[in-house]
């Protein structure tokens, strides 16, 4: 247990904006993991959806800092790239 007084305000404030931030990262692992299965049953037009409400969602926590800009865009990335890896044959 830490001995300092600012110390211990930084640990009481860190549960706060933990419990604060933990429904947020939960919901979106959820909203990935959505996205990944619709693209898998491969309908395009129900992944596109899917996939723009979740990068939406990983926008809104980077803006509000509750995960990296960057970790926020490689996941968007990876998406993008499943979405388009998928429906790549049915285009051509």
């Amino acid at each position: 247990m830490a001995n300092v007084k600012s110390a211990i305000k930084s640990i009481r404030q860190d549960a706060r904006k933990t419990l604060r931030n933990r429904p947020v990262r939960s919901s979106l692992k959820t909203y990935v993991k959505s996205a990944v299965g619709t693209i898998a049953l491969g309908d395009e037009e129900t992944s596109q959806e899917v996939v723009r409400t979740a990068i939406s969602n990983l926008d809104k926590a980077a803006q509000k800092g509750i995960i990296h800009k960057n970790q926020a865009a490689r996941r968007k990335s990876r998406l993008v790239k499943k979405l388009n890896k998928a429906f790549a044959s049915t285009e051509a």
